[in-house]
């Protein structure tokens, strides 16, 4: 396989507007999730921005940045438009979207996508999950949950849902974490499908995914990463990284 991890960031965002460049220890957000994804030593990294101020700071920081439409609808829609610039000729396989707004994501939770699309040929889409932290998890609409049909190995498994929905019951809930590792035809089909009822009603993209027929699977990780997504997330990042 020859992966390629692309970040999608825009300044837009409507609960913490200027997102990408807010600083957590004197280091802009998406600088930070940069710097996690070059760790992985997955494949290169590049940012796919909609904002030439997010393509000026990650040149800054010596990366790579892709200036896409603003206008663009989506995270996977920015990703293929950077896609073409970075790799019009397909040389890439496989395609991983990394969320902008997990500044402290384990570059070994990065690699564990790509590891798991080499490990199930069965495959199509690699994510990952995380064990609920506290009960509140379960009925917190803000925290997406996987539904899933676990492996004989305790550690990845095959998605049959994701929800918003409060679950119930004695078995584990987990926690869905925004990384993706798509096989470039599986992102090519996923692109070119119109949203899916059950996305529509769960607002979950991958939900289409699975209406679709294509196969997700999911690795475990040991814990829920810092996700940034309003005032109070900026903060606590921060009090975070202070202490690192």
């Amino acid at each position: 396989m020859n992966p390629i991890i692309i970040i999608p960031a825009r300044l837009a965002a409507t609960r913490l507007p200027g997102k990408p460049l807010a600083m957590i220890g004197g280091v802009p957000m998406i600088v930070r999730v940069l710097r996690q994804a070059e760790a992985a030593n997955a494949g290169p990294v590049a940012v796919a921005a909609g904002d030439q101020a997010i393509v000026d700071a990650v040149a800054a920081a010596g990366g790579r940045a892709v200036l896409t439409d603003p206008n663009l609808p989506s995270g996977s829609d920015r990703i293929l438009a950077a896609l073409e610039v970075l790799d019009p000729k397909g040389a890439h396989d496989v395609v991983v979207n990394l969320q902008g707004d997990i500044p402290f994501i384990a570059p070994s939770a990065i690699a564990s996508c790509t590891d798991l699309l080499a490990a199930e040929p069965s495959c199509d889409i690699a994510t990952l999950i995380a064990p609920e932290t506290k009960p509140a998890d379960r009925a917190d609409p803000d925290l997406p949950k996987a539904v899933m049909a676990m492996d004989e190995q305790p550690r990845r498994g095959r998605a049959l849902y994701f929800t918003r929905s409060t679950l119930y019951g004695d078995a584990p809930v987990w926690l869905h974490i925004g990384i993706y590792a798509y096989r470039r035809e599986a992102l090519l089909r996923f692109h070119a499908a119109a949203p899916s009822p059950l996305e529509r009603l769960e607002r979950l993209e991958q939900l289409r995914a699975l209406e679709m027929g294509l196969s997700i699977w999911a690795s475990v990780v040991d814990s829920f990463p810092i996700s940034v997504d309003t005032p109070s997330d900026l903060e606590a990042a921060c009090t975070f990284a202070a202490r690192l």
